[in-house]
C-alpha cells in the first residue's frame, strides 16, 4: 500500500507573545488552543517574540497576544506586518484608536455612544472637573490598560495631586464619572460580530475587576460567561455600535449596566482570551472562530493580490 502524501500547510501564522509578561492577554493553555485551532484549518503556527520582527515577511498573518501600546514594539510590529502584506490582528489602526484613551473618548462622543460623563483634563480645569463630575471620580492615563494607570480620587486635594502627577507623563488625561457596579460587562467582538459575553466582578473590597497587590501580583474578581444569545440585546447592540468607528478587528467592549441601561466604559484592542474564562461557553469553538477569520482574510488578500 502507499502512504498518502503529506502536503505542507497552506498558510503560516505567527503569534506574537512575551513569555515573561506578568498579565498577558492569553495564558499558555489558551495559546495552545489557538495553535490547535489554526492547525485544524491547515495553518502552521509559530510563536514569535519581539526578537523575530525581522522575520515577519515569512508569514501570512500576525496575531498579537501581548499587551499592546502605541509607544511599543507591538505597534511597530503591527505596522510592519501590514506593510509586508500580512493579515494582522490587532491591526495598527485599532491599537492607535483603542490605546489612546483621550482619542477613544472623543471618538465615542463624536459617534454619540453613551458613556459615563467624561472630560479631557489639563491643569487649569480641576474646578470644572469637581463641578461636572463630583467626587469620587476616575482619572485615566491616555495609555492605561488592565486597570493600571486608572485611579479613583475621593477628595479635592487628592484630585489635584493625582492630576499633577499624571500630567507629568502626558499633556492630557481623562476624568470620568464614577459609576459603582457589582460587575462590568465585557462583550468580545470580532469581524463585526459578537463572539463572547462575560461578567467580570469586582475584586473583593475593591472598586475594580483587577487589583495589583503589593507583591506585584494581579488579583482578579470572579467571572461569569454567558451565551451571546442570552445576553441583553441592548448590550450587544451598543457594544457593536461602539466598535464600528474603530474597525473590524478583535475587541473587548467594557460596559456598565445601570437600571437596565448600558454605557460604554471603553473599547479595548487585544482583549483577554484565557482558558476557562472567555471560552467558557464556546470552548474550542471560540479559538476556531478566531482562526477562521484569519483564514478568510488571508484568502481574500491573496485573491486581491492575484487579481490586482
Amino acid at each position: 500500500f502507499s502512504v498518502p502524501k503529506r502536503y505542507p500547510p497552506r498558510y503560516d501564522l505567527a503569534i506574537l507573545y512575551n513569555p515573561n509578561e506578568i498579565n498577558p492577554p492569553s495564558d499558555p493553555k489558551a495559546i495552545q488552543k489557538f495553535i490547535k485551532a489554526a492547525e485544524s484549518l491547515d495553518m502552521r503556527v509559530e510563536l514569535i517574540t519581539k526578537e523575530d520582527a525581522g522575520r515577519l515577511p515569512e508569514y501570512d498573518a500576525l496575531f498579537i497576544r501581548e499587551t499592546t501600546s502605541v509607544n511599543h514594539y507591538t505597534y511597530r510590529m503591527a505596522r510592519r506586518g501590514v506593510a509586508e502584506g500580512l493579515v494582522v490582528i490587532d491591526d495598527p489602526v485599532s491599537i492607535l484608536r483603542c490605546s489612546n484613551k483621550v482619542y477613544l473618548a472623543e471618538l465615542l462622543e463624536r459617534h454619540k455612544i453613551p458613556t459615563p460623563k467624561t472630560m479631557i483634563v489639563h491643569r487649569d480645569i480641576i474646578e470644572a472637573v469637581l463641578e461636572e463630575l463630583g467626587l469620587p471620580c476616575i482619572l485615566k492615563q491616555p495609555d492605561s490598560s488592565f486597570s493600571q494607570g486608572v485611579i479613583k480620587v475621593e477628595s479635592r486635594e487628592e484630585l489635584k495631586k493625582q492630576v499633577d502627577a499624571l500630567l507629568e507623563k502626558s499633556e492630557l488625561i481623562i476624568a470620568q464619572e464614577y459609576v459603582p457596579t457589582e460587575f462590568d460587562w465585557r462583550v468580545g467582538i470580532l469581524d463585526g460580530k459578537p463572539l463572547y459575553v462575560c461578567k467580570y466582578y469586582m475584586v473583593g473590597r475593591h472598586w475594580q475587576i483587577v487589583k495589583k497587590a503589593s507583591t506585584g501580583r494581579f488579583l482578579e474578581g470572579k467571572w461569569e460567561t454567558l451565551p451571546v444569545e442570552l445576553a441583553p440585546k441592548k448590550l450587544i447592540r451598543l457594544a457593536l455600535r461602539a466598535t464600528e468607528p474603530i474597525g473590524d478587528g478583535l475587541y473587548g467592549v467594557d460596559l456598565k449596566e445601570i437600571n437596565g441601561d448600558f454605557t460604554v466604559i471603553e473599547v479595548n484592542d487585544n482583549p483577554s482570551i484565557e482558558y476557562g474564562v472567555e471560552d467558557g461557553i464556546l470552548k474550542d469553538e471560540l479559538y476556531v472562530r478566531i482562526m477562521e477569520v484569519f483564514l478568510k482574510r488571508i484568502e481574500q488578500l491573496k485573491e486581491r493580490n492575484y487579481r490586482g
